[in-house]
């Protein structure tokens, strides 16, 4: 298969829906004879700062001499950047080479793989090829029966937890917490975040099930500037440290400091130009911290926001949360049958008091908002926001990239 071709087999593997559970990737793995030997696994679970933390965690190893292969989603404009090593995204030939002989390989399978399977799959198969020594895997979904969850870790990193994905996780915090706190292994070292009472007594049980040692990280990495904005990176930054430390990797301090300066982490306050910031925060906590960042970036300046909803997001919440620093607010169309529809968000803004217009499509709304001369901020989904990247890139967005 060309790569165009492979992605298209690959979407198609949507058809059979998020499917939590290891069976399939345990069997891949064994089936394909995946082996990352010597390497340092690093595990990242939770809601909010998963992908800041892995992307910290891979810049100060890669700082440090260390060959790295890091694994994340969802991707923004394509789909080689859920897969690097050292840096460098997986190439086109070697997508197209790996889904093909993945797809021969699962041709008879029943059940058959899920397409997160089969991705984490063609990451693993990709890291040991490449020999990389320290592995950052960042979970999909939870943590429990996340495809990751199939990999021997030696360090597990918890994000803070909050309420997303309830359909798949759970309704309350404590089931979510348990989900994410899956990824807790015997004798794994475990770093986490500050956490609310109801997460931390989840995790503390599951760590103490596992004779795993816990060290919560509390106090922000102030010693040097990092590379991605926000008090809450500085958080993410100590998280970070710490997790390299625990897996014994000894990184000096100017590794440390190119590193976290050298961050690269885009749709994560990302500063398109001086006065466009584009942000995937994709639920009410992540909006809540974007709001603070806002504030301490442009101050009491409002905002002209380009909102753009999944339709099983806490859409009220969100909106919420954005009305007291929008000016003005552009809800455009967005190409995914998974969007919330603009005139049902226009609804929730003007129960607030809030006006909102609705727009066709994100360049109408963007060349809407830019006449406007405040400073913009597009943001609501991962999703949404590669699409305005590769808007303003001039580039295909992401599901454009498969053959029709």
């Amino acid at each position: 298969m060309t790569y165009k071709e492979a992605l298209a087999w690959l979407y198609s593997l949507q058809r059979f829906g998020i499917k939590l559970g290891l069976e399939n990737i345990t069997r891949l793995i064994h089936g394909l004879n995946v082996d990352l030997p010597g390497a340092r696994v690093i595990h990242v679970a939770g809601t909010n700062g998963k992908g800041s933390v892995c992307a910290m965690i891979d810049s100060i190893c890669r700082a440090s001499n260390y060959r790295t292969g890091l694994f994340t989603s969802p991707h923004l404009v394509t789909f080689r950047e859920r897969i690097c090593v050292n840096g460098e995204m997986i190439s086109e030939s070697e997508v197209a080479k790996g889904l093909t002989g993945l797809r021969d390989f699962v041709r008879e399978w029943e059940p058959h793989p899920t397409f997160f399977e089969i991705t984490t799959a063609l990451a693993l198969k990709h890291f040991a090829k490449a020999r990389v020594q320290v592995a950052v895997l960042e979970t999909g979904l939870g943590g429990r029966l996340d495809a990751t969850n199939a990999v021997c870790s030696d360090v597990a990193v918890i994000t803070p937890i909050a309420m997303d994905h309830e359909k798949w996780l759970g309704d309350s915090l404590e089931k979510i917490a348990s989900e994410k706190a899956g990824i807790i292994k015997p004798n794994d070292q475990i770093i986490c975040a500050a956490q609310s009472p109801t997460a931390e007594k989840v995790i503390r049980a599951r760590a103490a099930d596992c004779g795993a040692p816990l060290h919560f990280i509390t106090t922000p990495y102030r010693e040097t500037p990092v590379g991605l904005r926000g008090e809450h990176q500085k958080l993410n930054a100590a998280l970070a440290i710490a997790a390299i430390r625990a897996a014994k990797i000894d990184p000096e301090t100017s590794a440390v400091a190119r590193g976290l300066a050298t961050v690269d982490w885009p749709a994560r306050f990302q500063c398109w130009d001086k006065c466009t910031v584009i942000d995937g925060a994709h639920n009410p906590a992540a909006a809540r911290i974007l709001v603070e960042t806002w504030q301490e970036v442009f101050g009491d300046a409002q905002a002209t926001l380009i909102l753009a909803i999944l339709s099983d997001k806490d859409a009220r919440a969100i909106c919420e949360t954005f009305a007291p620093i929008a000016g003005s607010i552009w809800l455009p169309q967005i190409r995914t049958e998974r969007a919330a529809d603009p005139v049902q968000l226009q609804k929730v803004f003007a129960d607030l008091g809030k006006e909102a217009r609705t727009s066709p499509s994100f360049a109408e709304a963007l060349a809407k908002a830019r006449a406007e001369k405040a400073p913009i901020l597009i943001t609501g989904s991962l999703h949404f926001t590669g699409e305005a990247l590769a808007h303003l890139q001039g580039k295909p967005a992401a599901f454009e990239e498969c053959a029709q």
